[in-house]
């Protein structure tokens, strides 16, 4: 994780401060065989390894920015979710859908809040498992963020992060926002949003 060669796109403390390495108390095997998991504490907390986040982030956007932006949805109903999906779509130009997410909203046309995509990008699996076992169903690749302890069923593109917490989700997907804008040229190499990572973060009142 302390390769100084390696370059990070954000400073590593800025991923430390935001906790996004952050995992939870269960472990699912699936993630540590792949080497996400980088150490456990003594409290029994699971930890990623934030050079494995990072590569997969640059990985993600990439394979993002090569979908029509109108045709990738981004779902989560965990509230801490809403401010930096509604905000990373604002930039990417996908569509967000925060919130409940009612059956039938991929796989049937006849319903009137039905949409049709080519990419399902999902904040937690678990809590989102509608979406993501509907996107299965209808042949729609599935990028998720992942916690040491969500289920690896029906994903597609695996992102190991802390997925619960407000300051690294707002980080997670400000990364990525920057990172899909760059692969697509709208943005230049060292430029960054013209919004500042706390924007994306979701204040509940």
């Amino acid at each position: 994780m302390s390769d100084e060669r390696y370059e990070y796109l954000v400073p590593l403390d800025k991923y430390l401060s935001a906790g996004v390495r952050l995992g939870t108390r269960l472990s699912n095997k699936y993630l540590e065989d792949r080497g996400f998991v980088f150490a456990v504490r003594p409290d029994g907390l699971r930890i990623f390894d934030i050079k494995k986040i990072d590569e997969r982030l640059k990985i993600a956007a990439k394979f993002i920015s090569r979908y029509n932006p109108d045709r990738v949805l981004v779902h989560t109903t965990r509230p801490y979710g809403f401010k930096p999906v509604q905000m990373f779509c604002k930039y990417v130009g996908c569509r967000a859908l925060t919130g409940r997410f009612i059956p039938g909203t991929l796989t049937n046309p006849n319903l009137n809040h039905y949409q049709e995509v080519d990419l399902l990008f999902v904040v937690d699996p678990k809590l989102d498992a509608q979406a993501v076992s509907e996107a299965a169903r209808v042949g729609i690749p599935v990028v998720a963020l992942v916690d040491t302890d969500t289920p690896h069923q029906y994903i597609d593109f695996m992102i190991p992060c802390n997925n619960k917490g407000r300051k690294s989700l707002a980080l997670i997907f400000w990364i990525l926002a920057r990172q899909v804008l760059r692969e697509r040229g709208e943005l230049k190499l060292d430029q960054d949003l013209p919004t500042p990572v706390e924007d994306f973060e979701t204040r509940l009142v």
